[in-house]
C-alpha cells in the first residue's frame, strides 16, 4: 500500500531555512507526481507546490521564488527547500501522491510541522 513519511520540520525564525523529505514505497514513485501541501493552524488545506514525473514544477504565489521542489527518483524520495521563511508559513506540511488536481484526496502521510518565530 501507498505509504508516505514526512521529515524535517522543525522551529525556524523567520529567513531561515529548512528541508523538508517525503520517503515514499508502496506504488512506482518515478511516475507519478507528486505535491506538498499545508494546513496552518485553524485553517483548511493548502495547496503549495507539485511537481511531475519530468520534473517540471509548480509553485503557488506566496512560496515562489523561495520554495524549491524536487525529487530523487533513486531514493523514492520527494523534498520541499524552503528559504527566506515567514511566520505564514507556519503550518503542518504534507507530502501528497499526485499532482495539484490531487492535491486535497490524494493519498498523503503523517505531516511535519514547521514553525516560523521568533
Amino acid at each position: 500500500q501507498v505509504q508516505l513519511v514526512e521529515s524535517g520540520g522543525g522551529l525556524v525564525q523567520p529567513g531561515g531555512s529548512l528541508r523538508l523529505s517525503c520517503a515514499a514505497s508502496g506504488f512506482t514513485f518515478s511516475s507519478d507526481a507528486m505535491t506538498w501541501v499545508r494546513q496552518a493552524p485553524g485553517k483548511g488545506l493548502e495547496w503549495v507546490s507539485s511537481i511531475g514525473s519530468t520534473t517540471d514544477t509548480r509553485y503557488q504565489d506566496s512560496v515562489k521564488g523561495r520554495f524549491t521542489i524536487s525529487r530523487d527518483n533513486a531514493k523514492n524520495t520527494l523534498y520541499l527547500q524552503m528559504n527566506s521563511l515567514k511566520p505564514e508559513d507556519t503550518a503542518l506540511y504534507y507530502c501528497v501522491k499526485g499532482g495539484r488536481l490531487d492535491a486535497f484526496r490524494g493519498p498523503r502521510g503523517q505531516g511535519t510541522q514547521v514553525t516560523v518565530s521568533s
